[in-house]
């Protein structure tokens, strides 16, 4: 029989004091990883949302006894705004309690969107208690103690434990799925307009530069604004067609900018910037791009939200 594995979290666990001594690190903190899991999905269904093998992302974060309660919630709560930041609305997010839990937890919670299909689970946080590592030192014979100088009389440490966990799992192609239904958009009203309207720092491309014509210099300038920027972030060229229907192109791909390079660039040094979400348009200098584009895109205005 060949066995796989069904989380990924396990390699955590063994791999437990070797990180938590070679990076010097104190209880409470955390260790994440991504990596493949398997289930045995007698039938696949609802595209990727229900695989066989796919992307797990789980985090372990060890806590002192007592404590992983208070720890449960912060993470709960947490992660939540996670969903939220990249752009999940909090209209289709639900928590749903585990009313039977699995024989290591002591509190389970699921993060659920609402799919096409109904409100599934992409999220799962679970308090673990100290099932991991005890059974992991009791079966291995090597301690998984950790020695907590912060606990202590008198001046006197006496804080060895087995740290008790709270994990959080995430299934990548869910949450890939998630972001992608959402981020679906029909626009109806005087013209139907379809884009992806992505968070700017999860737009696989994050500008790109068009020259309204080709002739009289301009698809060079573009080009030369274009290669400027790519060493920052993820920029194309495009000279094909319309410059409407060049709009359209990236809108379905939910590029976020638009930089249309014209005649009064020749002139002034300065280029239109499109908004996909509005379709507002901005006159903004070319030394400007690189750093005004560059911190809406930034995984920062993610964090900031969290």
């Amino acid at each position: 029989n060949i066995y796989l594995r069904p989380e990924t979290a396990q390699g955590i666990f063994v791999n437990f004091l070797n990180v938590q001594k070679s990076g010097r690190m104190k209880v409470p903190f955390g260790i994440a990883q991504i990596g493949k899991a398997f289930r045995n999905e007698i039938v696949a269904r609802q595209f990727i949302f229900r695989m066989r093998e796919f992307e797990q992302m789980e985090m372990q974060f060890f806590v002192r006894p007592g404590s992983e309660m208070e720890w449960y919630e912060n993470w709960k709560a947490t992660r939540l705004k996670f969903h939220q930041a990249i752009g999940l609305p909090a209209s289709k997010l639900q928590y749903h309690d585990h009313d039977k839990l699995a024989h290591y937890a002591n509190a389970a919670v699921d993060i659920e969107f609402e799919f096409p299909f109904g409100f599934r689970e992409i999220e799962g946080i679970h308090s673990r208690t100290d099932f991991d590592l005890k059974n992991h030192q009791e079966l291995s014979k090597k301690k998984m103690q950790y020695f907590d100088p912060d606990l202590g009389e008198d001046g006197k440490a006496i804080g060895n434990y087995i740290p008790f966990v709270v994990e959080t799992s995430v299934g990548a192609d869910r949450l890939f799925l998630a972001t992608l239904c959402n981020a679906y958009t029909v626009e109806t009203g005087e013209k139907e307009r379809t884009y992806l309207k992505l968070h700017p720092a999860l737009a696989p491309i994050k500008a790109a530069v068009l020259p309204l014509v080709k002739k009289d210099g301009l698809a060079e300038k573009a080009q030369e604004i274009a290669n400027s920027l790519k060493s920052s972030f993820r920029t194309i060229y495009d000279e094909g067609g319309a410059i409407g229907k060049r709009y359209t192109r990236q809108d379905l791909i939910g590029t976020p900018f638009c930089i249309a390079v014209d005649y009064e660039t020749m002139e002034n040094g300065t280029v239109t910037i499109r908004h996909r979400d509005s379709m507002e348009q901005e006159r903004v200098a070319i030394t400007d791009l690189k750093e005004k584009i560059g911190f809406a895109v930034s995984m920062e205005r993610i964090l900031e939200e969290i």
